[in-house]
């Protein structure tokens, strides 16, 4: 029987984090499933989806929190070995650029929630603008509309932020 571990990673970003977990779940009897890591402000910052045999959960979640002493904070979310079925509703390609300054990410989310729609990846930075060297946001968003919200009606409440904000905001497709 296995079981599956989502854990959540984080610690100062040096060489090596990554083998020290990918060591562990293998000595463990487990598989890496899948991850999303990136350096964020000096620190390593990271999810990651493993499955490993019931019998080595505990085992190697002792293992996994005793990284601490070596400066790697990681969390375990326990879950069967059933993954929940994937949510009804279109995936779509969320893209914003603009202008930096605080709230934009605020206003956005707040607009798909009220829309019921989910965040399923969200990825973001600041850039200098080519032209005058001012601060640009970006941001890209996997979200997933549920069958009952109206493209339409989310599009023309995204659009009314953005003009406030002042930023381009666009849906389409997911690239692949």
């Amino acid at each position: 029987m296995l079981a599956t571990l989502v854990m959540t990673i984080i610690g100062a970003d040096r060489p090596g984090l990554v083998q020290l977990l990918a060591a562990r779940v293998t000595e463990h009897g487990g598989n890496w499933l899948e991850s999303r890591m990136c350096r964020l402000g000096g620190q390593f910052a990271g999810l990651a989806r493993a499955e490993v045999p019931t019998a080595q959960v505990a085992a190697l979640a002792t293992a996994l929190q005793a990284l601490e002493s070596q400066g790697l904070r990681v969390v375990v979310h326990t879950e069967g070995a059933a993954s929940a079925p994937v949510p009804a509703g279109t995936v779509v390609q969320l893209d914003l650029v603009g202008q930096d300054r605080p709230g934009i990410v605020s206003q956005v989310s707040g607009v798909l929630a009220a829309h019921g729609v989910n965040v399923e990846e969200f990825a973001s930075e600041c850039v200098s603008a080519p032209m005058d060297g001012s601060m640009l946001f970006q941001a890209r968003a996997t979200v997933r509309i549920p069958p009952t919200t109206q493209l339409a009606a989310l599009r023309v409440d995204l659009e009314k932020i953005a003009a406030d904000l002042m930023v381009d905001v666009q849906l389409r497709p997911p690239t692949p």
